[in-house]
C-alpha cells in the first residue's frame, strides 16, 4: 500500500464511505433545513451550493485533514512563491503572476518577473489598440479585418472556447478564426474565404516547432505568398507568441511582432499570457484585462479563505471523494448557457493532462487520480446522456453551471432554461421510488401487472451527487474567476494525490512517435521497423497514396 492509502484519515474516509451506504440525501434534507445554507460558498462573482453532494459535517472535516496532512496549505504558497514544483522539468508554476495586480514582486531563481509580465500585457495592449485604430495596416494599406489564430492544445482551447463563452463581448471590425486541426481541410475551408490584404496570422508555440503548428503556418504562408504577398510583406501579417525568436525571425516574422512566452507557464494555463492574444483581439483589451482580474480575485480567495470555506479546495475534495471512495471514474460538466458550451472541452485539458498521471513522488500509485471529464450544455443532454445519470447503475458526479443574468436575453426562455437546470439536479438528489412512480399511475387503465411493471421502469433511485454553480452574469471578470476556481480544484487534487500536475510526459511520447512514423511515411521506400501492426497501417497509406 502507498503511503497515502496507509494514512490514518484514508482508512477513516474509507469507513465513512462505508458507513452511508443506504442514506439518501433526501433524507438529510428534510432532517436538515438549513442544510443549503451550511453547503453554499459565494464569492467572485460565483455561488458554489454543493449541499447536494453525499457529505455530512464528519465526512468534510476527514477530507479538510486530508488536505492538511498533504501540507496544502504550504504547497499553495510554494507555488504562488514561484518555487520549483514542477520536479521533473524543474520549473516554477507561475501563471498566477500573469495575473498577478497586486504590486508585489514574485521572484523566480531570485529574479523579479513582474515586469516582464506587465511589459508583456502592455505591449498585448499596444498591438490590439494598433488593430482597431487601423494603425497596423497590411502590406496594400488596408486594414486588418480577419485574423486567423493557429495553435493547438493550450494555445487553442483557451482563446477559442473563452472567446465562445464571450460572444456578446466581441468587438466590431474584426472576425478571428481559430485553427488546430492539422487536416488540411480546416486551414484551406478558412483560408478560402479569406482577403490576404485584410488578413493577420497569429502563429503560438513556444518551441516554433510544434508538429500541426508550423505545418498549418507553413499552409498559411504559402497561400499568402500565392495570393500575392511577398517575403518581405510576410511582417506586416504574421505575429507569433513564441520563446523562439530566432526561428520566428527566420520565417519572416518582424521582431517586434514576436510576442513573450516563460518556461514557467504550462500550455494548458498559457491563456492568461500573450497566447490570449487572439482572445483579446476579438473581446478588446479591457475585456480581456478583466478576465485577468476575476482571475486574480479567484487567486486571492484560493490563498486566504479558511479550507472549509474554500470554493477550489471543496470542489476538489469531493470530486476526490467520489474518485477514490465511490470509484467514480468520470465527472460530467454541464453549462446551461449556449455560450459555455465549449466549458467542459477546456476542462477536459485542464484536469486529464495535468493529474492523469501514475507516479506520486517516487512510488506508483495504488490508487485513481485524474477522472474522466467529460460534458455539453445542459439542456441538449437532458434528451440523451441524462438517462444514464438518472437510471444507470454507475456513479457520474455533475457540475451544473447557470448565470442568472444574460445580455439581451428573452425572460421566458432564460426562466425554462433556469427551470430545466434546477429540475436536473433535483431529480438527480431525490429520484422517484417506486411508491410515488406506482401513484402517478393510477387511473391510466393500467391492468394490476402492467402497473407494477411500468411503475418499476419509472423508478429513479436518486442520491445522484452534483455541485450547481450560480454566476450574476457570464462577463469577462466572472469567466477569468471561474477559469482559475478550476485551475486551483485541479492543483488541491494532485498536491492531495502527490502527482506532478505541471507536466504532460504521456503528451510527449505520441509527438515522438508521430514524428517517427512520419518520417516513415515520407520515405516510402524505407523499411519498416515498428510492431506489426503499425507496420500494417503505415504499408496501407503508402499504398493508397502511390
Amino acid at each position: 500500500m502507498s503511503r497515502l492509502t496507509q494514512s490514518a484519515v484514508w482508512q477513516s474516509l474509507t469507513l465513512l464511505a462505508q458507513n452511508i451506504q443506504g442514506q439518501h440525501m433526501r433524507d438529510w434534507f428534510k432532517a436538515d433545513p438549513q442544510r443549503a445554507e451550511r453547503y453554499t460558498i459565494s464569492g467572485c462573482g460565483i455561488t458554489l451550493d454543493y449541499s447536494k453532494n453525499l457529505l455530512n459535517d464528519e465526512i468534510k472535516a476527514a477530507l479538510i485533514e486530508l488536505a492538511s496532512q498533504a501540507k496544502l496549505k504550504e504547497k499553495r504558497s510554494a507555488m504562488f512563491r514561484g518555487e520549483t514544483i514542477n520536479t521533473t522539468e524543474k520549473r516554477a508554476v507561475l501563471h498566477t503572476a500573469l495575473r498577478n495586480f497586486s504590486g508585489k514582486p514574485v521572484e523566480v531563481a531570485g529574479q523579479n518577473v513582474m515586469p516582464d509580465v506587465m511589459a508583456g500585457l502592455d505591449k498585448i495592449k499596444s498591438f490590439v489598440d494598433s488593430i482597431y485604430s487601423g494603425a497596423h495596416k497590411g502590406f496594400t494599406g488596408q486594414s486588418i479585418t480577419d485574423v486567423v489564430s493557429i495553435g493547438i492544445g493550450g494555445s487553442f482551447l483557451g482563446p477559442k472556447i473563452m472567446s465562445e463563452a464571450l460572444k456578446p463581448y466581441w468587438q466590431k471590425g474584426l472576425k478571428v478564426h481559430f485553427v488546430a486541426n492539422v487536416d488540411a481541410c480546416h486551414i484551406q475551408d478558412v483560408l478560402a474565404e479569406l482577403d490576404i490584404e485584410r488578413t493577420l496570422i497569429i502563429m503560438s508555440s513556444k518551441s516554433f516547432s510544434t508538429q500541426e503548428t508550423l505545418q498549418n503556418t507553413l499552409t498559411a504562408r504559402a497561400w499568402f505568398l500565392q495570393q500575392g504577398g511577398s517575403e518581405k510583406d510576410i511582417a506586416k501579417h504574421f505575429v507569433a507568441v513564441s520563446s523562439n525568436i530566432a526561428a520566428a525571425t527566420n520565417f519572416g516574422i518582424d521582431e517586434d511582432n514576436i510576442f513573450p512566452m516563460w518556461d514557467w507557464v504550462g500550455g494548458r494555463y498559457s491563456m492568461w499570457s500573450a497566447i490570449g492574444l487572439p482572445l483579446a483581439l476579438t473581446i478588446g483589451f479591457d475585456n480581456f484585462k478583466a478576465m485577468l482580474l476575476g482571475a486574480f480575485e479567484m487567486d486571492k480567495h484560493f490563498q486566504t479563505a479558511p479550507l472549509e470555506n474554500n470554493m477550489p479546495v471543496i470542489m476538489a475534495l469531493i470530486g476526490l471523494w467520489y474518485r477514490n471512495f465511490f470509484q467514480a471514474q468520470s465527472y460530467v460538466l454541464l453549462p446551461y448557457y449556449h455560450y459555455l458550451r465549449g466549458f467542459p472541452a477546456y476542462v477536459q485539458q485542464l484536469d486529464m493532462e495535468s493529474n492523469g498521471k501514475r507516479i506520486a513522488r517516487d512510488e506508483e500509485v495504488d490508487y485513481d487520480t485524474g477522472p474522466i471529464v467529460w460534458g455539453s450544455e445542459g439542456t441538449n443532454g437532458q434528451h440523451s446522456f441524462h438517462q444514464l445519470l438518472h437510471q444507470g447503475n454507475t456513479l457520474i458526479p455533475a457540475d451544473f453551471m447557470l448565470p442568472l443574468r444574460v445580455p439581451n436575453q428573452n425572460r421566458k426562455h432564460h426562466a425554462m432554461l433556469a427551470s430545466n437546470c434546477f429540475a436536473q439536479s433535483q431529480a438527480l438528489m431525490q429520484g422517484k421510488t417506486f411508491d410515488e412512480a406506482f401513484a402517478e399511475l393510477q387511473g391510466k387503465g393500467l391492468s394490476a401487472q402492467e402497473h407494477e411493471c411500468l411503475a418499476r421502469h419509472k423508478v429513479m433511485p436518486g442520491n445522484k451527487p452534483s455541485n450547481t454553480l450560480l454566476f450574476e452574469e457570464l462577463n469577462p471578470h466572472t469567466l477569468g474567476a471561474l477559469v482559475a476556481l478550476y485551475e486551483h480544484k485541479v492543483f488541491v487534487q494532485g498536491v492531495i494525490w502527490g502527482v506532478n500536475s505541471f507536466d504532460q510526459w504521456g503528451v510527449e511520447l505520441g509527438k515522438i512517435l508521430g514524428n517517427q512514423i512520419l518520417d516513415k511515411l515520407e520515405m516510402p521506400d524505407s523499411n519498416l521497423d515498428f510492431d506489426a501492426s503499425t507496420n500494417s497501417l503505415v504499408q496501407r497509406f503508402r499504398d493508397s497514396t502511390q
